[in-house]
């Protein structure tokens, strides 16, 4: 089997228990109220991209469209305004997921600035088409800040794949 080139090592089958954890304190990481500051990254919007480039059976666009909702019912924002972002996002992040994974790390954190920025500009979109306020020219550096947390993101999300099997006597791998 070929291995892509980022990888080093086989991974673990991944603990779908783990998988829903992280996304639930995603979710409530973007719950903390950190002020009114545009340049937050979306730790959900890491973890959706994350977990449908890993795992795109898993976590698709559903999942994605429902933590959308969920955020535009904390956020008091139009009903629907994270559930586009997210899903165009998740959707997105699932179509490049066989070639994303090829590339390092870095690389992967490069390529997915499209995507996070994109995101930002979808919900943008739609808030000004609804009324709202443009929230500063800060906002843009939101998606810079989630390409930042990709290699973060990566290595802590990966980690419990990464541990060492159990040794078994009887198999020489």
């Amino acid at each position: 089997m070929i291995m892509p080139r980022g990888s080093d090592q086989l991974l673990l089958p991944l603990n779908p228990v783990f998988m829903w954890f992280t996304l639930l304190l995603a979710f409530m990481l973007n719950l903390v109220p950190f002020g009114r500051v545009p340049a937050m990254p979306d730790f959900l919007a890491i973890a959706l991209v994350f977990w449908s480039v890993h795992q795109p059976l898993r976590v698709g666009v559903g999942v994605a469209f429902f933590f959308g909702l969920m955020m535009d019912v904390h956020d008091g924002a139009l009903l629907g305004q994270h559930a586009l972002a997210y899903t165009l996002l998740g959707f997105s992040s699932i179509a490049l997921h066989r070639r994303l994974l090829w590339f390092t790390v870095p690389s992967q954190a490069l390529q997915l600035l499209p995507l996070f920025a994109g995101m930002h500009v979808v919900a943008l979109l739609v808030r000004l088409l609804a009324g709202g306020m443009f929230p500063g020219w800060s906002f843009a550096l939101a998606p810079l800040f989630e390409a930042l947390l990709w290699p973060v993101a990566n290595w802590l999300l990966l980690a419990p794949q990464r541990r060492p099997p159990d040794r078994d006597e009887n198999r020489p791998l």
